[in-house]
């Protein structure tokens, strides 16, 4: 298929316009750059040997979109483009809206009077909220503790609300958990722009000496060592996701609904210890207090996408990690090198 993939400049769009073309797919990429990079773009095109085309634009601009969707043959659209910080969206609320719920609907104006009626969208585990929950399945209720996850829920809903009501609409969205790693080759990884806002690149940098150390938020919650635990999934496995999730568009009616992880949890503290491994050296660390708009566990139940697709995770913790060191220290000032 000829797919748009929105913010496919950026961590996990670059690694899915990867898997994209390894399957055959024609990639046009759609990213404002605010986030992403045009040189991920270019090392996709290193990796695969075909590299996708490239439109700067705004996923709000309408004419912008109008112009995108008149240029290119479009089949399918994968969006990611998206603010995407939590504790960021606690303080610019409106723009995490504008962005990720305006936005959608933008693009589904365009991708609608263009004739483009199928989507994959990335979604976020963040919707299930503060839970107790061992592990979450697609029915537990939405309950978003802070407003990045809010406008996730909202984009959500407007596309189910826009494959009940136009004919031919058809769209997945991906609740996965918390990506990282990077590619195995060590040309693409996560390369945030000021203070990482993400706890594998903050970690990164601290093991580089280029930070001091890390912050953990909250030492007092529920939890074996008081930490926060999350579901860590491989970024590739995350990508190779997308794509099956495009193959599989079409299997009902309306917008699909499935989890990304791994079905494991890990505390922060957790994380650390693996990270300092794949390092092989000590990471500097303090605890402070919780962050706004964090939960104490978010850990998924990956059944259903199991049983549907056959996917599950290839990656581990240790690769994780070791990946991500890998693409630190082989780009020691990220895509500007």
């Amino acid at each position: 298929m000829d797919v748009l993939v929105t913010g496919g400049a950026g961590f996990i769009g670059s690694h899915t316009c990867v898997e994209l073309i390894d399957a055959g797919h024609t990639v046009i990429v759609v990213d404002d750059l605010s986030a992403g990079y045009a040189a991920a773009v270019d090392r996709v095109g290193e990796i695969t040997g075909t590299r996708p085309l490239l439109e700067v634009a705004d996923i709000t601009d309408a004419a912008a979109m109008e112009g995108v969707f008149a240029r290119h043959h479009v089949d399918a659209i994968i969006h990611f483009a998206a603010r995407k910080a939590v504790g960021e969206s606690t303080e610019i609320p409106l723009d995490y809206f504008h962005t990720n719920v305006t936005g959608t609907v933008t693009l589904l104006q365009a991708a609608r009077r263009a004739g483009v009626n199928r989507m994959v969208f990335s979604s976020s585990c963040s919707i299930y909220g503060d839970t107790r929950a061992e592990t979450l399945d697609e029915h537990a209720p939405p309950a978003p503790a802070n407003p990045y996850a809010w406008t996730k829920l909202a984009c959500e809903q407007l596309i189910e609300q826009a494959c009940h009501y136009l004919d031919g609409m058809r769209a997945v969205s991906l609740r996965y958990f918390n990506p990282i790693g990077a590619h195995p080759s060590g040309r693409l990884g996560e390369d945030p722009r000021g203070v990482p806002r993400n706890i594998v690149p903050y970690l990164a940098q601290v093991a580089a000496g280029q930070r001091e150390q890390l912050q953990v938020f909250g030492g007092d919650y529920p939890t074996a060592d008081g930490t926060a635990i999350r579901d860590y999934v491989h970024v590739v496995d995350i990508a190779k996701g997308h794509v099956v999730a495009l193959d599989h568009v079409d299997d009902g009616d309306g917008m699909q609904l499935f989890n990304l992880g791994t079905g494991e949890g890990t505390s922060v503290l957790q994380l650390h210890e693996a990270f300092e491994a794949a390092a092989g050296r000590p990471i500097a660390h303090q605890v402070v207090d919780r962050r706004p708009g964090d939960v104490p566990r978010l850990v998924a139940d990956i059944s259903a996408v199991q049983a549907a697709w056959s996917w599950s995770p290839e990656y581990d913790l240790t690769a994780m990690c070791e990946d991500s060191w890998r693409f630190v220290t082989e780009n020691p000032i990220g895509y500007s090198g």
